[in-house]
């Protein structure tokens, strides 16, 4: 279907933050726009904020004033909902409230043409219930920004139990003629986004209740080997808490309790301490103003190892090294001699001296050491990409003592990489991250919710993933991500790391979700 023309109205209902970014997208792109909302003069007032933010771009010599004046000429403050009758498409932009929306939508149906497409930018109620009761659901769709809309790529196009395809095609053209990166979603709870990114704050969250790291150690892991923009605890806190354990419960209560959703209690306390992160100077990090006090969340240093100077025997590689050659690259790159050899089983392994050296598989160091009989064994995590990759997670089996674990030190920081050693815990840090991210992404596809290629946009555009998680998937391998989740859950014994069966089905199969 093609895109809405240019001449067509746009009108958005809220001039907050939201609504006012939308409406200047809108108008960007060409259409003219009308802004709506029932407090006196807060529409005009979006319209003059729109035109704020834009002449700063015009002081930074990113855009010229005659375009801005253009742009603010295309928007137009409405002073009632009848003034947005003859709109092509309105999008609602106002509380997450299901009554109040429904109410906005019902007289938006009697006002407006046939013709007209109703929106909402709900993050988090369901477009179904949203359009329950209109003569006309089939023309009621999300359209979900990402604030702030008009930087932020990803929209989210949800159609509902009634929503006809056309009017999502439309929706989703027109999103993309605005310069937006758009996605198809099922109304689910959560959709994309907001339901595959729970593992992330998740398994962060356990690692540090569980005495595995500190958040400043355990953010710096995410940002320098998993290749994240930000770590949990810095972007909970940026999100503020309040909003991230809503969004948390909204999820766990609407999939009646599941417990990969399961809220945080230590996120819960920080609420209710109104520790909120960034915006009341408090969270996982200090960002109340002192004198010569950097941000917060750069302002604790990660417990990173202090320099190592043991000398390095050769290092053995056996095996397909598969995902870790980039790092035996590294190592030979280095001054690392380097010795390698065939494998009996094929498995891809490091020796330093006594100490073999492997790549996590979800199981705890100590136990992995038990199951292949192995005197000294230290695992190492996932990294996105071990040639590029600062920093590194380390954790030691008990037969690991003081010598072997400087030589682990001392190795991988030759190498250019700060190193971390964490209490032994299954899949370290990043590993189970990625691990979860993918099958979280898996039981979206596999329950309709979204594409295997949709997903995986959805959470580079949206939140700024290096990969998408099942691209991810692909190149370590169904079957070892499969693996892992298995060990993951035999450790905790929790269903909270069940393995997808989609995941599961593909890894039998030996195929990937990028076919």
């Amino acid at each position: 279907m093609p895109a809405l023309a240019t001449h067509d109205i746009i009108a958005v209902i809220g001039a907050g933050a939201m609504g006012a970014g939308i409406a200047q997208v809108a108008a960007q792109a060409g259409h003219p726009v009308r802004l709506y909302d029932n407090r006196d003069g807060a529409a005009r007032a979006g319209i003059d904020g729109v035109r704020r933010q834009l002449e700063k771009r015009v002081a930074r010599g990113k855009m010229a004033q005659d375009e801005v004046d253009a742009i603010i000429a295309r928007m137009a403050p409405a002073a009632t909902l009848a003034e947005l009758a003859d709109s092509r498409l309105v999008v609602e932009a106002i509380v997450e409230n299901l009554e109040v929306k429904r109410g906005v939508f019902a007289e938006l149906e009697a006002l407006c043409g046939p013709d007209t497409l109703l929106t909402s930018n709900t993050s988090s109620l369901s477009i179904t219930s949203i359009a329950a009761g209109l003569e006309r659901p089939e023309r009621v769709a999300g359209l979900h920004f990402f604030n702030p809309a008009p930087v932020m790529k990803l929209v989210e196009v949800i159609s509902g139990l009634a929503t006809d395809a056309e009017v999502a095609e439309t929706l989703h053209a027109t999103a993309a003629a605005w310069g937006k990166v758009p996605v198809h979603a099922s109304s689910t709870p959560g959709f994309i986004v907001n339901r595959v990114a729970r593992p992330f704050y998740a398994e962060g969250l356990r690692l540090m209740q569980e005495g595995v790291a500190a958040p400043a150690t355990l953010d710096a892991l995410l940002r320098q080997a998993g290749g994240f923009r930000m770590g949990p605890f810095e972007l909970m806190d940026l999100i503020g808490h309040d909003v991230n354990y809503a969004v948390t419960r909204s999820v766990f209560d609407a999939y009646y309790g599941d417990t990969r959703f399961e809220p945080s209690l230590v996120q819960q306390a920080l609420v209710e301490a109104d520790r909120l992160g960034r915006k009341s100077g408090q969270g996982f990090y200090d960002y109340r103003e002192r004198e010569g006090q950097r941000d917060g969340a750069t302002s604790v240093a990660p417990d990173f190892a202090p320099a190592a100077e043991a000398e390095l025997p050769p290092l053995v590689a056996e095996g397909q090294l598969g995902a870790i050659a980039p790092l035996v690259a590294r190592a030979e790159a280095a001054g690392v001699a380097v010795v390698r050899r065939e494998s009996i089983s094929g498995e891809a392994r490091l020796r330093l001296g006594g100490l073999t050296l492997a790549l996590s598989d979800g199981r705890c160091a100590a136990e992995r050491a038990r199951d292949e009989g192995l005197e000294a064994l230290v695992l190492f995590d996932l990294c996105l990409d071990y040639g590029h990759a600062s920093a590194i997670a380390l954790a030691a089996s008990p037969g690991v003592d003081a010598e072997a674990r400087e030589q682990a030190t001392a190795l991988f920081q030759r190498l250019g990489l700060d190193v971390a050693w964490l209490t032994d815990t299954p899949g370290l840090a990043v590993l189970r991250t990625v691990a979860m991210l993918a099958n979280e992404a898996a039981d979206a596809v596999l329950q309709g919710v979204c594409s295997a290629r949709d997903g995986d946009l959805a959470m580079q555009a949206g939140v700024n993933y290096p990969r998408g998680p099942l691209a991810w998937a692909d190149a370590l391998g169904l079957a070892f991500v499969h693996r892992t989740l298995t060990h993951l859950q035999q450790s905790y014994g929790e269903e909270r790391y069940r393995a997808s069966f989609l995941l599961r089905r593909k890894a039998l199969a030996e195929e990937t979700f990028h076919d």
